[in-house]
Order: structure tokens, then sequence, then C-alpha cells
């Protein structure tokens, strides 16, 4: 029982037991919800969004979806990655949407307008990104700017100025980007033999290990580092920090700084994949970036949590598409990926639930043996 106990009370097993108990929630209250719109196809709507790619019913098809999926958790990954680098220095990087549009512009335009390879458009990319992070890291730095107004001001600064970046190589006929695969096929990530596990996927790329290797150097940073340490040290108190000599204007401008060239990278990842091209007259910032604060929280704060979190995340926003349209929009998988990051704030509250429980199961089990002794 005391070996139960003391495994009930690991912070890993708490964050893992409350982000399950947030996705079975969140399906189910995506359930009711299908239920109310049209009860007849509510339960093949729920399988859809939850099976993804195994809707086919054929193998090679299936593995094929698979490898689709995890080519845009890739990104996702990175995003969410970025999302947690900066929240354990102390800041809410809302600005990953607007990162990520800086890295996808860079990346794009290194392949399309200069024909670089795809090592040096990966660069550009994080350059991109890293900028973008720098410029809100030394506002909340030196001027006191809090990094969420000035992140959301550069998503949008961002998403323009991409767009009129990327019309000099967009198609004549279209809003798209040219092609990647016409253009310049050496900006294409390498598959390094990974397409042939996914039944010759095109997009399976490198991305896919680059992403968890990215998880696991962050986590090593993290946890393993002087680096880290003084990184969140300055988060739980700049003060405290300041008088123990750490320079925290320094390591907050760095933490953005980082935390931008992981949502650039994130975004080169996808696009020099070719699987998607960039539209030059969209209105809306790309939702990888916010989808990495679900993938961050989801997944405990954990770098390696962010791995499994960020699929899952990507594999019910993928299993929308299976969705019978005729009886539901597509986007009730982010409907339901919205009601999981929801509960994801309640992640705190359940631990401290849960402690509570464990606390008083303890005091009556010492209680109960006090009173086994005296008799």
């Amino acid at each position: 029982m005391d070996k139960r106990n003391k495994l009930l009370r690991n912070n890993t097993v708490q964050s893992l037991i409350a982000s399950i108990v947030c996705i079975i929630v969140g399906l189910f209250i995506g359930y009711i919800v299908l239920l109310i719109i049209n009860p007849s196809g509510a339960w093949g709507a729920i399988t859809a969004v939850i099976k993804n790619f195994l809707y086919y019913p054929s193998k090679p098809a299936a593995i094929k979806y698979f490898g689709s999926t995890l080519v845009k958790a890739a990104p996702l990954i990175m995003c969410s990655l970025s999302v947690l680098f900066a929240y354990k220095a102390g800041l809410f990087n809302i600005g990953a949407a607007g990162q990520y549009v800086a890295g996808a512009g860079a990346c794009l335009y290194m392949a399309l307008a200069v024909k670089a390879p795809w090592w040096i458009c990966l660069l550009a990319a994080a350059a991109a990104g890293a900028i973008f992070g720098a410029v809100s890291g030394a506002l909340k730095a030196y001027c006191n700017v809090n990094e969420v107004i000035s992140c959301i001001m550069l998503n949008w600064i961002g998403l323009y100025a991409v767009n009129m970046i990327l019309s000099n190589v967009k198609e004549p006929a279209s809003p798209y980007t040219v092609q990647l695969a016409s253009k310049n096929p050496g900006a294409l990530l390498p598959s390094m033999g990974l397409s042939s596990l996914f039944y010759k996927n095109q997009y399976v790329t490198i991305a896919i290990p680059l992403s968890i290797f990215a998880a696991i150097l962050i986590w090593v940073v993290l946890d393993k580092t002087k680096f880290g340490f003084e990184l969140k040290a300055t988060g739980l108190n700049k003060f405290a920090a300041r008088y123990c000599g750490m320079k925290e204007k320094k390591n907050l401008i760095l933490t953005m700084v980082i935390s931008g060239a992981l949502a650039g990278l994130g975004a080169a990842f996808f696009y020099l994949s070719g699987m998607e091209q960039w539209s030059c007259t969209q209105t809306s910032v790309p939702g990888m970036g916010f989808n990495g604060i679900a993938g961050a929280f989801l997944g405990s704060l954990n770098p390696i949590g962010t791995i499994f979190s960020s699929y899952f995340i990507q594999h019910i926003n993928s299993g929308g598409a299976y969705v019978d349209k005729t009886l539901y929009c597509a986007q009730i998988s982010d409907f339901i990926s919205a009601i999981i990051i929801y509960l994801c704030g309640f992640v705190f509250f359940f631990k401290l639930w849960m402690n509570r429980m464990l606390d008083k199961r303890d005091e009556k089990r010492a209680a109960a043996s006090k009173k086994g002794g005296e008799a």
C-alpha cells in the first residue's frame, strides 16, 4: 500500500492521470454535443475522430496516412516546445504562431527565390523565428512590455509581412507559392529511407526524428544543465535570481530567442516536406502555433510529454476530416481539442485534490492503526 501511495504522489504519475482524465472528459463532452446536433451519427462521428488513419480498412492505406499525421505532428511538437521553454522562464509565448509564420516565410523564400538547399532553409527559418522572439524578449527585459501584448502584435505583423514577401514566389494563376518539388527539389527535407516505412509517403522526412530529438535536447537543457536551472530560477523569481548573480534580462531575451527558433524550425519541418503551399492571401494566423499551447499544457509542461500530447492533438484534428460532412462540420475535432485544452487548466486543481485525498486516507489509516495498538 505504501508503494501505491508513493506512486500516486509522484508528480509524473499525477500529470499522466490528469492528462488522461482531460482527454476522456473532453471526448465525452464532444460526444454529448454531437448527440445534440444529430443523434443518429454521433457515435460514428466521435469514432471517426478517434480512429483517424485507422478509418482505412487496408493496412497500406492506414500506415500511409499514419505517416501524414506524423508529418503534421512534427511541427506541432516544435511549437509545443517553444511555448514550454518560454513558460519555464516565466514567459507566456503566445507569439509562437507569429514565430512559426516568420519561419515559414524565411524557409520558403530562401527555397524558392534564392534556391538554397534544405539545411540553409532550416537555418533561415530558425533565425527568423529567433528574431521575432528576441523582439518580444527585449521589450519585456528592458521596457517591461508584457510579452503577451508584443507577441500578439508580432503575430499579425509577421502574417502580412510574409504574405507580401512570398507574393514574389507564388504561382501566377493562384495565391499559393510555387511547389518546391518543381522549383527547387533540393530544398525538400531528405527522407533518409523513412518514406518507404510508410508505403512511399513522400512527405515523411527527417523532420519527425528531428522533432523528437529536439524534445529530448530541451529536456536535457532544462533539467540537466546550469543554463536550464538559471532559466527556471529566473521564471520562478527574477528578483531572487538577480540577487544570486544571475543575469535575468539576458536570460529572458535568450529564452525568447530559443523559443522563437523552435517555432520557426517547426514551420520549416512542415513546409519543407512539400505537403502544403503557403497561401499569400490568408487573413488568419496558422493555428499550429496556438495548438502548441495545448500540446505544452496537455503534456504537463514536460518536453517528453509534449511528444505524446502533440501527436494526440494532431491525431484528433486529422480525424475530423473523416467525419460525415453532411451531418457535422469538420471543425468538430477542433471543438473537442478546445475542450481538452480548457480542461488542462484544471490539472493543478486535480493534483491538489488527489494529494488531499491521499492525505485524508493516510490520516484514517494512521488513526485506525493507533486504535488497534491501544486495544
